[in-house]
């Protein structure tokens, strides 16, 4: 039987919602809308929801950002 994916663990989630991405990653909304107005985050809409892909996240987070 499927998992429904509303039970999924975070730490499982290929997308994550914005309030997800600022959980995981200590970054604020604004900062995350920040870098991606600026190319450094991609963000995509899919349904109305606005979702950071993990990896996209995570690449960012270890390369770090020159401001």
């Amino acid at each position: 039987m499927p998992r429904n994916p509303s039970h999924v663990r975070l730490e499982e989630k290929f997308a994550l919602r914005i309030n997800d991405a600022v959980a995981i990653s200590g970054l604020s909304r604004s900062t995350l809308y920040k870098l991606a107005s600026l190319g450094k985050l991609r963000l995509t809409r899919v349904g109305g929801r606005t979702l950071v892909l993990r990896a996209d996240l995570e690449a960012l987070l270890q390369a770090g950002v020159a401001e």
